[in-house]
């Protein structure tokens, strides 16, 4: 129910992250703004101590609440739940294991107050040192993401991203159906209706990748089995059509990049090559459309 004493939520949705929270709660109990705001904790059934972690800053961040997401995990049913527990007209969505930078809340607060819908850049350096994660490219250091297999809308990640609560709402908020990517959904549903994605410079979030070769590659094999579910329902609305002969193409430089794993510069981005190339094949089968 929003109530006028609050101008931002701030949303991050949780699951098992004792390790990683309290970084970023200690960077949100620095934040300066001089609007009122909120921070909402979204427990999406946690198994550890987060919960318990997080309320150690209760005294640090005053207007600091807790929601419980248990019906079902995922993040973007997680952080519908938050919004619906909200109390400010605006909303910004960060993640539990990063953290935002100085002036982050301020930036976005202030930005949506003349946009209805903003993010901001990925800094990768900060929290990325292992010889598999701190190769890996940035692809939001500008605050969007450009969109290129095949050249569609720009998006942004929900790690740092601000929405005007009537925009989310009338869209429906995220699509819970998506494991992943339900954010780029989002961000084209909105620009379909003719509102931009505007990049807000100074709403800067240092993100922590993957650091092990398993989990990176079911990411990318995540990222590409639902980047084929988005191709096939925005086909109809004006993405272009993938080529036969590009998807082919892409399967022999991986197999001529295998020499790659043994150059650690080169190993992260052949490690999400591989599970990108094997969960768009995934895809391509599970939703009866050729997008290799």
């Amino acid at each position: 129910m929003p109530d006028n004493n609050y101008r931002l939520s701030v949303i991050i949705p949780a699951y098992n992250a004792a390790a990683t929270i309290a970084e970023q709660l200690d960077a949100l109990a620095a934040q300066r703004w001089s609007e009122p705001w909120e921070v909402i904790v979204v427990n999406n059934r946690c198994t550890d101590n987060t919960i318990e972690v997080a309320r150690q800053y209760e005294a640090r961040l005053p207007r600091l609440r807790f929601v419980n997401a248990f019906a079902r995990q995922g993040a973007a049913y997680a952080v519908n739940t938050g919004v619906r527990a909200a109390r400010a007209e605006n909303l910004a969505f960060c993640d539990a294991d990063d953290v935002v930078a100085d002036g982050w809340v301020a930036a976005l607060g202030e930005a949506l107050k003349q946009y209805h819908f903003v993010s901001g850049p990925l800094e990768t350096k900060r929290l990325n040192t292992s010889p598999l994660t701190v190769h890996r490219p940035n692809a939001q250091a500008d605050g969007v993401q450009s969109y290129t297999y095949p050249p569609f809308l720009p998006h942004a990640g929900a790690g740092n991203m601000g929405v005007r609560r009537e925009l989310f709402e009338a869209l429906g908020g995220f699509d819970e159906s998506l494991e992943t990517l339900f954010e780029t959904d989002f961000c084209w549903k909105v620009q379909l209706r003719g509102i931009s994605l505007t990049p807000v410079r100074d709403a800067v979030v240092h993100v922590r990748h993957r650091d092990r070769m398993g989990s990176l590659l079911r990411q990318a094999r995540k990222y590409a089995e639902y980047d084929v579910a988005l191709y096939k329902r925005y086909r109809p609305l004006g993405m272009p059509r993938l080529g036969v002969k590009s998807g082919i193409r892409a399967w022999i430089d991986l197999v001529l990049g295998v020499p790659d794993l043994a150059r650690a510069e080169r190993r992260a981005r052949y490690i999400w090559e591989l599970g990108w190339r094997t969960g768009r094949l995934y895809g391509s089968i599970r939703y009866r459309t050729w997008a290799l």
